[in-house]
């Protein structure tokens, strides 16, 4: 691996403190080593982590929105708080090391009110933040070398080795799509219509952890890779892993997703209605708009914005309000949630919501465990 440094496989030391890792920290540990969170290239310290939440800015004055911290509880923090480094472990072995610079407490009100902006618990960012740990580990890090992060499927996750592969096809306007559920017609449509306009197109749907409710990830693999054979043009478009894990912290998650997939290799990025977002936390376009609190070109990476998009009966196909001149009662709205209850009631999704294929995926998997 590549990152700040790397070190060997077999490091070893049963002087130094192992910390055994959950998967949230381990995949940012990958982020960090494979450069997708740059301008960030550590775990944050107290001073970073603050300015973080309070600007959306690094204290060099670099644009992030995520603080991006290695939570640990006290008797953790009291086990390495005197220890120069402590070695990563995944559940195979060591991941590599991290270079402890400060050990501090992490400000959970503050992270709560500028990240999630909100303090529920029935949150799934509030309740990872209220059990993470107290305290967090700061520092630079170096990653063994050939370790790789553990995710389902075999898509390429690497932010270096996408980028080569858009390079490889020679593609210079790259259009991303982020996404945690199946695709259904809405989002193809969108992505389509933002593909119009560019060389290529990346799927780039989360692999990490997301909230238990969320359709599993290999059923939406399955489903990606049967939309992406059936019905987009293989030279146009491709499917890559992004091995991050879901904060659904809406408008600054927004911001998030776009910086990381400028490492990637992705110039141009859908953002579409309640990016990152669930349930009424957050108003169904504050994603978009908070784009416009940074200066033109600050992030490094455009966005695409897409506002309702519905199928409607009159038309007899997709559109949105731009395009669309007939009245609600014709209009079909897509969304994840409709889709889980579909599912749930035993009911096949629609042709106007899904294509045939992925709904047959879908059904048997909900059959498969009901």
């Amino acid at each position: 691996m590549t990152g700040a440094a790397a070190t060997t496989r077999d490091l070893r030391d049963a002087s130094i403190p192992a910390i055994r890792a959950s998967f949230r920290q381990l995949s940012d540990f990958f982020l960090l080593a494979e450069g997708g969170y740059e301008p960030v290239s550590r775990f944050l310290g107290s001073r970073e982590t603050a300015s973080v939440c309070r600007t959306m800015h690094l204290t060099t004055g670099e644009p992030w929105s995520m603080p991006i911290v290695f939570p640990v509880d006290d008797s953790t923090r009291e086990r390495v708080a005197r220890a120069d480094f402590v070695e990563v472990w995944d559940e195979e072995g060591p991941a590599g090391v991290l270079h402890v610079e400060e050990v501090f407490e992490i400000d959970k009100q503050t992270f709560a009110d500028c990240i999630f902006r909100t303090g529920d618990s029935a949150h799934p960012g509030i309740s990872w933040l209220r059990t993470c740990g107290r305290y967090a580990l700061a520092g630079p890090i170096e990653a063994c070398r050939g370790w790789k992060l553990s995710v389902p499927g075999t898509l390429p996750i690497s932010p270096r080795e996408t980028a080569r592969m858009i390079r490889n096809r020679g593609w210079r306007k790259v259009v991303g799509f982020q996404t945690r559920n199946p695709i259904h017609r809405a989002h193809e449509y969108c992505t389509k219509i933002a593909l119009e306009t560019a060389d290529g197109l990346v799927i780039h749907p989360v692999l990490g952890e997301t909230k238990g409710d969320d359709t599993p990830v290999q059923v939406r693999l399955a489903c990606y890779e049967t939309l992406l054979r059936n019905y987009y043009p293989a030279q146009h478009a491709m499917l890559a892993g992004f091995p991050g894990w879901m904060r659904y912290a809406g408008p600054r998650e927004a911001v998030f997703h776009a910086q990381v997939r400028r490492n990637y290799g992705i110039t141009h990025f859908i953002v579409g209605r309640d990016h990152a977002g669930l349930g009424d936390y957050y108003g169904p376009f504050d994603a978009q708009r908070i784009f416009s609190d940074f200066l033109p070109g600050e992030l490094g990476v455009e966005t695409v914005f897409f506002d309702f998009v519905h199928y409607c009966e009159r038309c007899g196909c997709m559109a949105s309000k731009k395009t669309c001149p007939h009245g609600p009662e014709h209009h079909l709205h897509l969304a994840g949630r409709a889709l889980r209850r579909m599912l749930a009631e035993g009911r096949v999704p629609p042709p106007e919501y899904t294509r045939p294929e992925v709904a047959r995926i879908l059904v048997e998997a909900a059959r498969g465990t009901a």
